[in-house]
């Protein structure tokens, strides 16, 4: 097995359903990644290599984390066939507005820098930052670059750009503060596609002179997604602060720099699906704080879950975690909730949206799916039943906890980077949920929680629930809308529950953090 500090890899819990496991070197990255993918078992989610560690996560109910420890262990060295690479040419041209200084900051002619990259090959290491965004490595390059002072507000999508001994091209235009060197029109991300990432880990990549531009469309950045179809059955009047499709998300495509995403309170979009009599992937309607405002087109069978505040269809109430009938013509109306922040609309057959690999989830910071929902908007259905709507549902539904919220916590693979009072004070401490939150994180305030190493970790793999500390000692906890790599330590994981019930936790609310149950 591949050796870690020039010994045995270090096997690191990450919560509940994931582990983290360290070498080190990228060769040494590259390796193990190969013998994991190669003797891969049923009941695993995703294999996510990154600078020092492959993420691996699981599925407890198929592969228990004991035999998932086991299995990487022991995992056998990849047959000849599983080390065939996939080769792509990324055609290039270089006019990048950093290619002068770059060359000038590492001592060398501009031909000379536009030789050595072009000739090289590289290989994606590993994916980040953004969807299709591949960290490229190559034992032909040099270079140690530097970047940027201040990095760009807004990188063009296609810039090919390098930083340290890495060299990447931009799916779609983000800030940034790698050096520009030159632009690329290759599609580098496409979400109608079986496989949306163009640079996924392990391909081999060569940087061939672009064409002379033709006529047609560019291909750089990222497509709207599968079609949709069907009539529409809702028009948006008003959608209040934020109202996103939203289903159980696309878990498994975190290798391609694409996260979870989906509803933030998986139980309340659950529960809605039941009973209407969906099929658990069906997509709701996600709504913050309410205030939306929808006019049917047809006769629909709705429901209303999550957050607690009043609900009516053309003036009359209804009751939530209560399916009713929502007429033609009707206007339902969800009004500012009293409690908690989501409320999920579920009505008989989902909603229709583009599939981005495999989900119809809109990812707010990837920017992947339909976007967020604005007036006039209208809404197709799916087909996404799984039998009748239940006549009798007599769970004791209630509104969510709107004072202190209590959030069970299993270990994080960097708790040895705080001190031994640090995770003392992050169970005893009454934390406060900061303006900071959304669907990418949110921000916790309280004692700063003390580090025993200082400085940022090579970039690793992150989950939904991860408790990142920065430098300022006071965590984020990761949601399911947050990056797919990340380079601050994770001291504990938020468990699946927990990450349902902080997706209904308000600013100002007060959090006491406990050990999860084994």
């Amino acid at each position: 097995m591949v050796s870690a500090a020039g010994g045995a890899p270090r096997i690191l819990p990450f919560g509940a359903s994931a582990l983290l496991v360290e070498v080190d070197s990228l060769a040494a990255v590259a390796e193990l990644h190969a013998r994991l993918q190669s003797s891969r078992p049923a009941g695993v989610v995703d294999l996510v290599p990154a600078a020092r560690t492959v993420l691996v996560r699981v599925d407890p109910g198929v592969l228990p984390v004991a035999a998932a420890r086991a299995w990487i262990a022991h995992a056998p060295p990849a047959p000849p066939a599983a080390s065939a690479v996939r080769e792509v040419e990324l055609p290039i041209t270089y006019d990048g507005p950093d290619l002068a200084d770059t060359a000038a900051v590492l001592g060398v002619g501009v031909d000379e820098l536009v030789r050595r990259h072009r000739e090289a090959v590289w290989t994606v290491a590993f994916t980040g930052f953004a969807p299709g965004f591949g960290y490229l490595v190559s034992e032909d390059w040099p270079y140690d670059v530097p970047r940027l002072d201040a990095a760009r507000t807004r990188v063009p999508a296609g810039s090919v750009g390098l930083a340290g001994g890495f060299s990447g091209a931009y799916p779609r235009a983000t800030p940034g503060g790698w050096r520009l060197i030159g632009r690329t029109d290759a599609v580098l991300f496409d979400p109608a596609a079986s496989s949306p990432a163009l640079l996924a880990p392990g391909t081999r990549v060569r940087f061939v002179p672009a064409a002379p531009p033709s006529h047609g469309r560019a291909g750089v950045g990222a497509a709207a997604g599968a079609g949709i179809g069907g009539a529409p059955a809702v028009v948006v009047i008003e959608p209040g602060p934020l109202a996103t499709v939203q289903d159980l998300g696309r878990a498994g495509h975190a290798a391609e720099g694409i996260a979870r995403s989906g509803a933030l309170d998986r139980a309340a979009l659950a529960t809605a699906n039941r009973l209407v009599g969906n099929a658990p992937h069906a997509a709701g309607l996600e709504v913050t704080m309410g205030g939306c405002r929808l006019r049917a087109r047809r006769d629909l069978v709705a429901v209303v879950t999550g957050a607690w505040g009043a609900i009516s269809v053309d003036g009359r109430p209804v009751d939530p975690y209560t399916a009713f009938a929502w007429p033609a013509g009707a206007e339902l109306h969800l009004h500012p909730f009293a409690d908690g922040v989501r409320a999920y609309l579920a009505v008989r057959g989902g909603f229709d949206a583009p599939v981005v690999a495999g989900s119809r989830a809109t990812d707010v910071l990837a920017g992947l799916g339909r976007g967020p929902l604005a007036a006039d908007e209208t809404l197709a259905l799916a087909e996404d039943t799984a039998g009748d709507v239940p006549s009798l549902d007599l769970h004791p539904w209630g509104p969510p906890p709107h004072d202190e919220l209590a959030l069970a916590l299993s270990p994080g693979p960097r708790a040895d980077w705080f001190a031994a009072s640090a995770l003392d004070t992050l169970f005893t401490a009454t934390w406060t949920v900061t303006p900071d939150a959304d669907r990418v994180g949110v921000r916790l305030d309280g004692p700063p929680l003390p580090r025993v190493r200082e400085g940022e970790l090579p970039s690793e793999g992150m989950v939904p629930g991860a408790l990142q500390v920065p430098p300022s000692g006071r965590p984020t906890i990761l949601c399911a809308d947050g990056p797919v790599t990340g380079g601050y330590p994770v001291i504990a994981v938020a468990t699946d529950a927990a990450l349902d019930a902080l997706a209904q936790a308000r600013p100002g609310m007060r959090v006491r953090l406990r050990h999860a149950r084994p």
